[in-house]
């Protein structure tokens, strides 16, 4: 890896961004993983933006099964994010309770919020693919209060501070 790399990386790791687990389900089976590099697109249609290395063991399921949910996670998930992100042969979706909605992609019954959605497109840039999915069905958790998020290369939980009374 050049210095060049080196340092974007570096930089990336100084980016807090939000833990989800990215799920599928379809012809080529049940599969999910963590993932940072989720964002929203647009609202009309709502649509977001899911970036997947293609050489992670998840991509070609993912492109081929044509789906995914974005299942956002709180701090109480630590454990369940660290098991999605490693490369155990163990049934990662025997922790926890999953439902389906629309797509019939795997949804974390415990999850802050779910995007359940169907990929209209992809684009290929460098080492990753970049799947546009739009929102089929979202489900709103009960707990919004508590967020998981990945920054300086560890999971950090937070949760929301009520206001101060001016």
């Amino acid at each position: 890896m050049n210095d060049t790399a080196m340092i974007f990386r570096e930089g990336m790791s100084r980016l807090g961004a939000a833990v989800n687990l990215v799920t599928t389900d379809g012809p080529e089976g049940r599969h999910g993983m963590t993932a940072s590099a989720v964002c929203s697109i647009t609202d009309q249609p709502p649509t977001l933006l899911v970036c997947v290395n293609r050489q992670n063991r998840s991509h070609d399921r993912f492109n081929a099964n044509g789906k995914l949910c974005v299942n956002v996670l709180a701090g109480r998930h630590e454990a369940l994010a660290t098991a999605f992100a490693s490369r155990g042969s163990e049934d990662r979706f025997a922790v926890d309770s999953w439902i389906r909605l629309a797509t019939g992609a795997p949804v974390l019954e415990s999850a802050v919020v779910a995007f359940d959605c169907k990929i209209v497109e992809r684009k290929v840039i460098g080492t990753h693919s970049v799947f546009y999915a739009q929102v089929e069905a979202t489900r709103l958790g009960a707990e919004p209060a508590e967020a998981l998020v990945w920054f300086d290369r560890r999971f950090h939980p937070l949760t929301a501070r009520m206001p101060e009374k001016v």
